[in-house]
């Protein structure tokens, strides 16, 4: 049985309201999950509903085991007929009933990504689509985003006419699903508009499900998505007895297809519709709240509520500002093995950070402290695809004795170098007791490999190449060349998507490592930077029990919390981002960072840092900015705010702060005290030794993106980077010398 005493009285209200629609606005720590469980018991218990009529749906396996664990304990016989599941677990159970109705067979296929991505495969190559031009991965995203919004492929080529980008995506959303007809298959969108489909084309389906489920309950309601909230809208038709819980300060998925006007609009959409407020926070200071509170008080798109606690106020948060990037993580490394020397917990802490190329800088510098930490939602720097590809090629041009990284590269981007080659090119190799790479040299002698050969030896000429250039080239210049000439970001960004975008930061941020390791070595080499580099990536055995600080981006803490929480790279131009800055939606677009802002802060329980550098290297080059516009949106009675200078800093990094960047940066800093939004590069390096053919408005001509016109030129320390409005592509970033545009 369960008690209800233990409920505040909101929280007693948002049990006890049974009948009609119910939006419960969940505060950050106010204890939803207790009210969703409370409330299901309450109707079985007190309502004497049966727990058949009953669902509850979510977003996560994970989510939905924890509901369903939880409402078992509590209500005990007869919860095992509620559904507590996901929304795609509902919509596969419903499918497996009646897909015979909209034109499938019920033992359709469910196809994942791999699948995905071999059916677009052959739907570009049966439309002979470039892919280098067009890829596979950005008509993914582009039919996700149309089917989240219930668009099918006649109504998407509606859209699209007058505009050829539209227009080819449209042919192949049509190919798409029809491959998927013919194979009597279904991707994880499908999964939710099939059944928006069904509900609507069959009646007697809807009626059926209506009259099962007559009380629903929907948790994290932000994140739906239009197909979901239509697929609940049909279901809760009848009965109208639809609850939904959610926050929507902490509606921070938009990339992912959440639409906020759906919890935002609720009462739109159900007039009668009553609106509970849990305000009461069970998590976190009162000093912490009101950050909160300040901060997301700055949005306009939002249910006003204020977070309070009947906890003490607590420590102020600390703020920090540090010259450089280096010293922000060296700062954060000595102020975590301070408080586990006070009696606290590795697993205590946790930093928060906007992008996943972060992580780098924390992960050297706990390495160095042996301080014992986990990477959440995402893979250790080193580790990441894209980073270990970039340095296979520089470990195949530094020495090529690694068969394992020759033989990753070979065929990256695909040159046409298939298995059954690299096969016989290692059988040759192992044969004559030579590494894979010295036998790729001489592939024309490889007995059966026939015109394998002729794909291999331009592999071998562009490590060669490169191996040239190494002689006089920096580590970082390499590095850019080796992505200049494959055209590896090239492709990424021609994905256009949001794994592409993080992808291409974390190739920036190893250029930026490899200008650091330059600037504060002697006599920098390509074999030191891999030696240096294989040190700091050797985590294997850092990890050891659950002992760890946790590492990770702002969108995987959601739903976390920890006692002390450190918010770090707080700058303009970082959180909220550039792209967020200049945007045509900067409005739109600030609230969305605002509430991913918001998200960090209430992620604390006891004691919270906000950390901040005057300079930072991106791409390689130096970037000065100001504190983040969020951090100036705290009050000052709320904070320790102090400029902090870096303790325990090696001897070659304050070396590296007499170089030509550092000296330029300190002038800069000393006269304009508040850095402005960092749009311009500073460098003594010679941009102006360059010299462009276009400015600013002038149409140029790419070679793969076709014509666009030029919104931006920005002077760097060793080039330009010129942004470029697309006709067809969209709006991309580049560096001229890569790009070579030519004005038209």
């Amino acid at each position: 049985m369960a008690t209800y005493d233990t409920l505040n009285a909101e929280q007693y209200e948002a049990v006890t309201t049974t009948e009609g629609a119910l939006l419960i606005i969940a505060g950050a720590g106010s204890g939803k999950t207790r009210v969703l469980t409370h409330r299901t018991a309450y109707l079985i218990e007190e309502m004497g509903i049966n727990p058949y009529n009953i669902m509850a749906i979510t977003f996560t396996n994970k989510a939905a085991a924890e509901m369903r664990e939880r409402i078992d304990q509590m209500v005990g016989f007869g919860s095992e007929s509620i559904w507590v599941t996901t929304f795609h677990s509902t919509c596969v159970r419903i499918l497996r009933r009646f897909a015979d109705r909209i034109g499938f067979d019920t033992s359709f296929t469910i196809y994942d990504a791999d699948d995905q991505k071999q059916v677009m495969k052959e739907v570009c190559k049966s439309l002979e689509i470039d892919t280098k031009i067009y890829k596979e991965k950005m008509f993914l995203n582009v039919i996700s985003s149309a089917k989240d919004t219930l668009t099918d492929p006649t109504e998407f080529a509606l859209s699209a006419t007058g505009d050829y980008a539209r227009q080819r995506q449209a042919q192949v959303y049509r190919e798409y699903q029809a491959v998927l007809k013919k194979n009597n298959a279904m991707d994880f969108d499908d999964l939710i508009m099939k059944t928006v489909e069904l509900f609507k084309a069959d009646l007697e389906v809807l009626d059926y499900y209506q009259e099962r489920f007559k009380y629903i309950m929907v948790d994290e309601y932000q994140d739906t998505n239009t197909a979901q909230f239509e697929l609940i809208r049909l279901l809760a038709g009848k009965y109208g007895n639809l609850c939904v819980v959610g926050d929507d300060d902490q509606s921070i998925y938009k990339f992912r297809g959440a639409n906020i006007k759906n919890i935002l609009n609720f009462e739109q959409y159900f007039p009668q519709a009553k609106v509970i407020k849990l305000e009461q926070n069970y998590r976190s200071t009162q000093n912490i709240l009101d950050a909160a509170n300040h901060v997301i008080a700055h949005n306009i798109g939002r249910k006003q509520k204020a977070l309070w606690t009947e906890q003490d106020a607590g420590e102020k948060i600390h703020f920090k500002q540090f010259d450089t990037a280096y010293e922000e993580a060296d700062y954060v490394a000595v102020d975590i093995e301070k408080q586990v020397r006070a009696g606290g917990s590795y697993s205590d802490s946790a930093v928060l950070y906007r992008t996943n190329a972060q992580s780098r800088m924390f992960e050297e510098r706990f390495i160095q402290e042996n301080i014992p930490y986990k990477l959440v939602g995402g893979v250790n720097f080193y580790a990441r695809k894209e980073i270990k590809d970039i340095l296979a090629y520089l470990k195949t041009i530094d020495n090529a004795k690694d068969d394992l990284a020759v033989k990753r590269i070979i065929n990256l981007p695909k040159r046409g170098i298939g298995a059954a080659s690299i096969n016989k090119v290692q059988t040759f190799a192992n044969e004559q007791e030579m590494s894979f790479y010295d036998a790729a040299r001489i592939a024309e002698e490889i007995p059966g490999l026939g015109r394998g050969a002729a794909k291999i030896t331009p592999f071998v000429t562009f490590i060669q190449t490169m191996r040239s250039k190494a002689k006089f080239l920096g580590v970082a210049e390499l590095i850019r060349n080796i992505i200049a000439d494959t055209g590896y970001v090239r492709e990424l960004e021609a994905e256009n998507t949001p794994e592409a975008d993080a992808r291409i930061e974390n190739i920036d941020e190893l250029i930026s490592k490899a200008v650091s390791y330059e600037e504060s070595t002697e006599a920098p080499t390509l074999s030191g930077f891999l030696e240096e580099v294989a040190l700091v990536a050797d985590i294997d055995d850092v990890v050891e029990g659950s002992d760890y600080v946790v590492l990770m981006t702002l969108h995987s803490a959601k739903g976390l919390e920890f006692p002390n929480v450190y918010l770090a790279g707080m700058e303009d131009g970082l959180f909220p981002s550039y792209m967020t800055i200049i945007s045509d939606n900067s409005e739109e677009e600030m609230e969305e960072e605002r509430r991913l802002c918001y998200v960090g802060i209430t992620r604390a329980m006891k004691r919270l840092t906000i950390t901040s550098a005057k300079m930072r290297m991106v791409r390689g080059e130096t970037r000065f900015s100001k504190v983040s516009r969020f951090v100036s949106e705290i009050p000052m009675h709320l904070m320790n705010g102090t400029v902090a200078t870096g303790k325990s800093i090696p001897k070659q990094v304050q070396e590296q702060k007499t170089s030509p960047y550092a000296n330029t940066a300190k002038q800069i800093l000393r006269s304009k005290p508040a850095a402005p939004v960092p749009i311009k590069v500073f460098s003594t390096e010679a941009t102006n030794q360059m010299s462009l053919s276009y400015h600013e408005g002038d149409r140029v001509q790419h070679i793969k993106f076709g014509e666009g016109t030029v919104l931006s030129i920005v002077a760097g320390g060793r080039d330009f980077e010129v942004t470029v409005d697309f006709d067809r592509f969209g709006t991309k970033k580049m560096f001229a010398s890569f790009a070579k545009l030519k004005k038209v």
